[in-house]
């Protein structure tokens, strides 16, 4: 008689995981979390390593560049940037969150003419403080916050300043009110729009969030969805990947020659004979390889901060 192998004991294989460089620019679809988008994307591209800049709420779609191998080193500098955002504010109601996944706190009637929403937005352009709502993930006493708000425990939270670098209004019907925000880091766009219906004497709560842009990446220079990669075959797929030097674009370029790159690659400072102003720079070994970033300590001193791993084989 004979016996077919147990399922428990099948083993299957793996598809073996390659070095992959680069960013992608996805666009994460409504109801998964930031971390989820990554593994789909990561086991899509067969990636060792993967990581993105920046947390992305389930109930928001739009931007999460998502870094592979090499880039993560340098996904830092996105976690600091500016992130722009497209957001439906709903007046008369609040919520337990803040949007609309939340239970029903209070409603009241809306009032509020275009010209009150343009007086209260004018009140929360430029540095404003912002109190962190209780369903986050900041921490308190080792547990996110969010673990607290769902034991029915409310916390005294600390304001702390967020910028609002811009502002704008682009449409008011009703009860919905949609915005154009461009912030800094730390900026909490259910808390904003929460404070916006508060100021105008209506409450509100953040109805959809939809991310437009994070630092110089923007939706539209080719975002994909999960959805998108999973019907491409594989060389399609990595050819939607960035090249990691496009992390730190906005950073000024050096190009050193082998010598200089050497020294830069083996943790020695060098002395650069052009006049530098002081900060981070990015730079560039022969052939124009990309091989991190530097900082210009003084007007003619450069050193290592952040390197490809390939940079040590200059």
């Amino acid at each position: 008689m004979t016996h077919g192998t147990p399922q428990s004991v099948i083993v299957r294989r793996r598809q073996p995981r390659r070095r992959a460089d680069g960013v992608l620019l996805l666009d994460k679809s409504l109801g998964i979390s930031s971390q989820a988008a990554v593994t789909g994307a990561k086991h899509l591209l067969l990636a060792a390593k993967a990581g993105h800049t920046g947390t992305l709420d389930p109930m928001a779609s739009g931007l999460l560049p998502i870094c592979f191998g090499e880039a993560t080193k340098f996904s830092h500098l996105l976690l600091n940037s500016d992130k722009t955002y497209a957001a439906t504010i709903r007046l008369g109601v609040t919520t337990t969150t803040g949007d609309m996944e939340g239970d029903i706190a209070a409603s009241a009637a809306v009032s509020a003419t275009r010209e009150d929403i343009e007086a209260v937005l004018q009140r929360f352009r430029g540095e404003i403080m912002q109190t962190p709502p209780m369903y986050s993930a900041l921490k308190h006493k080792g547990q996110p916050l969010y673990k607290y708000a769902r034991a029915g425990k409310e916390l005294t939270r600390v304001p702390r300043p967020v910028s609002i670098v811009a502002l704008d209004l682009v449409s008011f019907e009703r009860d919905e009110l949609r915005i154009t925000v461009r912030c800094g880091k730390g900026t909490y766009i259910r808390v904003l729009a929460e404070d916006i219906g508060r100021a105008l004497g209506c409450g509100a709560c953040l109805a959809a969030l939809r991310r437009t842009a994070v630092g110089n990446f923007q939706l539209d220079q080719g975002a994909v969805t999960l959805e998108e990669l999973q019907h491409w075959p594989q060389r399609e797929r990595e050819a939607r990947l960035l090249p990691v030097d496009s992390l730190v674009a906005t950073l000024p370029r050096i190009d050193l020659g082998a010598d200089e790159a050497r020294q830069i690659v083996t943790g020695r400072g060098i002395e650069w004979p052009e006049t530098l102003t002081a900060g981070l720079a990015r730079i560039y070994g022969p052939g124009r390889a990309f091989l991190g970033i530097v900082e210009i300590l003084a007007p003619r001193r450069i050193v290592a901060r952040r390197l490809m791993a390939q940079g040590s084989e200059v």
